[in-house]
């Protein structure tokens, strides 16, 4: 018997059946699932500080148990002094077996250490069906050492479903036990 993370035996074991009940799907294939969690950070300031890019793939990387990788400008712009070339952020996407690791430590530990926490607010659908949200600070993840934090950076959170609207998808990721503020 292999590995199966919490989350996905959760899903396969009563997610399907009960959004397969309430939306009424003919086939349990029809029933949204997560196809992947994209991590973004944009690192404006790095333009003056190079190693804030290394310390921010290297961070991305403890927080996901995947390599992250920088990602670069692709235009000169004059006024933010950016050439064409220069690394202005880190990025990972995660699917399968990491990308439920990464959501059961960011719905159970995670986001619970925000501070004044009070749930996400749901404005962050794009009507497709993904939700995306921002964190303020990388230091709610406890894979991040607070004493070796140099920068305070935080970063957007994607979550990309097979939904067709904002309804199921928000119904999913209610399912999964996503904290969702009330108002």
């Amino acid at each position: 018997m292999s590995y199966l993370p919490r989350l996905r035996k959760q899903y396969d074991d009563e997610i399907v059946s009960k959004l397969k009940d309430r939306f009424e799907y003919k086939s349990s294939m029809q029933v949204p699932k997560i196809q992947k969690i994209c991590l973004n950070q944009g690192l404006g300031k790095a333009v003056a500080d190079k190693k804030m890019i290394d310390s921010a793939v290297d961070e991305m990387t403890m927080i996901t148990g995947q390599k992250a990788i920088a990602t670069y400008s692709t235009k000169d712009v004059s006024n933010f002094k950016l050439r064409k070339g220069m690394p202005i952020g880190a990025k990972v996407t995660l699917r399968g077996e990491v990308m439920y690791e990464f959501l059961d430590r960011l719905i159970a530990v995670a986001l619970p250490r925000t501070r004044d926490f009070r749930g996400v607010k749901v404005t962050g659908f794009d009507g497709r069906g993904n939700f995306t949200f921002g964190v303020k600070e990388q230091i709610i993840f406890p894979e991040i050492d607070l004493d070796k934090v140099k920068y305070f950076n935080g970063m957007d959170i994607t979550i990309v479903t097979s939904a067709t609207n904002n309804e199921e998808a928000k119904a999913l990721l209610e399912e999964f036990g996503f904290p969702f503020s009330k108002n």
